[in-house]
């Protein structure tokens, strides 16, 4: 019904649609914020300009217009825009999307499919879209907030452009808001602090951004509203992240790699992050623990001391008291000095016992609890090293026959130098009794 009243040029009865929806932009170079790809080289605005789609998938976080990009190229191209949502929709909806597809394209009219949420459907129902896509019965043009490398079909990917949309920024909302005050022809109850504070709010969405303008423009006061009289009147958007996607993983890493690169500044940032967005303190606490080990190691030994006692406190204050040692942890590891000597000396161990079998220990450092297994000449000539003169007897540990490698080369930072300079010694006590 609303869309006769909107072809008629009327307004339908009842309260008016979201400012968001009035605000729709009507042509492909309104979109604010993804020049990238609508701006004269961009190329959606090249498909757009030839007439002529490929399939293609949006991603891109909510509220930067992904949607709205898939209703203009449809009109700019002249192709009929046609429009389901995974949330909702099954199998029936995708046969009767299909079929009116067909129906259009033997009357020699193009469809655009518009699949919003595309990443819900299962993949099954994904591979259904395969040869309709091939046919060319649609051009689909999915929409997710989702990695989709992760979420989609390679099949289905092998078949799609992906296309990228940003994350509005700070110029894209400010235009944006000049658009809302454009629009209803009057400005923002804001001092500039509070016009930034609300940007700052919508977290780079703008259809949020717009529902707070809207909220702001209702309340028809005179008086400029400073920061914290808005803050009373709107909520701050939640941070993007759900703990289960990629989001979880690309803050993980990001934590991880500031730790690594030694900038405590940033990894507070990143810990900071993760926990205002809903992470579990003993997950963090698990991966610090680990990094210990694996980037700073034998450099800093007091790193596995600080983040397993981090791990405890927590356990012992929960949040947020016990959200400073995971803190501390963070910035004693970015400052610390890193080695993975340790974890890469692991990692070529294991594989040469992989490689290397059942080989038994040499006779001499074999446990010999029985006559027998002494008759055997277990045990024999063991010496103990902290009875030599030098504390160091430089026997061999190795299996019989296995030539000695080399796994754990430390690189000499921090309290690795003095294990280095001792491994360098003991080296050379070892050549100088085997004649070498």
């Amino acid at each position: 019904m609303s869309d006769l009243f909107e072809a008629a040029g009327l307004t339908p009865p009842g309260p008016p649609p979201p400012l968001a929806d009035r605000l729709r932009p009507r042509a492909l170079e309104e979109v604010v914020g993804q020049d990238h790809l609508l701006g004269a080289d961009g190329p959606i605005a090249r498909m757009a300009t030839a007439h002529r789609l490929s399939s293609m998938i949006l991603w891109g976080p909510p509220g930067t217009g992904k949607t709205t990009i898939a209703r203009l190229l449809a009109d700019a191209a002249g192709y009929e825009f046609q429009q389901i949502s995974a949330v909702f929709s099954g199998v029936a909806d995708l046969k009767k999307a299909f079929e009116a597809a067909r129906m259009r394209r033997a009357a020699g009219k193009a469809t655009l499919l518009f699949v919003d949420e595309i990443h819900r459907f299962n993949r099954a129902q994904q591979d259904g879209f395969l040869p309709f896509v091939e046919s060319g019965v649609v051009t689909l043009v999915g929409a997710t907030t989702e990695n989709p490398s992760f979420e989609l079909n390679g099949a289905l990917l092998s078949r799609c452009q992906v296309y990228v949309l940003r994350r509005l920024d700070y110029a894209a909302l400010s235009e944006l808001l000049s658009k809302a005050e454009a629009f209803e022809s009057r400005t923002l109850p804001l001092d500039p602090a509070a016009r930034d504070a609300m940007i700052s709010m919508a977290d780079g969405d703008g259809r949020y951004l717009l529902s707070l303008a809207e909220t702001l423009f209702t309340i028809a006061t005179d008086t400029l509203l400073d920061v914290a009289a808005m803050s009373q009147i709107l909520q701050r958007r939640s941070p993007a992240y759900d703990k289960d996607r990629e989001e979880h993983y690309n803050l993980i890493s990001a934590l991880h790699k500031s730790v690594r690169g030694s900038d405590p500044d940033a990894a507070l940032y990143w810990l900071a992050r993760m926990l205002d967005g809903g992470e579990d303190p003993l997950f963090i606490a698990r991966r610090l623990v680990r990094m210990a080990s694996e980037d700073i190691g034998a450099a800093d030994p007091l790193s596995l001391l600080v983040t397993t006692a981090a791990k405890d406190a927590y356990d012992f204050l929960g949040s947020p008291e016990g959200e400073l040692a995971l803190a501390q942890a963070c910035v004693h590891m970015a400052c610390a000095p890193k080695s993975n000597a340790v974890y890469k000396a692991f990692g070529a161990a294991r594989k040469l016992a992989k490689d290397t079998g059942s080989l038994m220990p040499p006779a001499h450092i074999r446990n010999a609890p029985t006559r027998l297994m002494k008759d055997l000449g277990y045990g024999k000539g063991y010496q103990y090293d902290p009875d030599t003169a030098e504390g160091f007897s430089g026997q061999n540990y190795f299996p019989d026959g296995l030539e000695r490698p080399v796994f754990y080369r430390p690189k000499g930072e921090g309290a690795e130098a003095r294990v280095k300079d001792r491994l360098d010694r003991w080296t050379a006590i070892r050549a100088g009794k085997s004649g070498h």
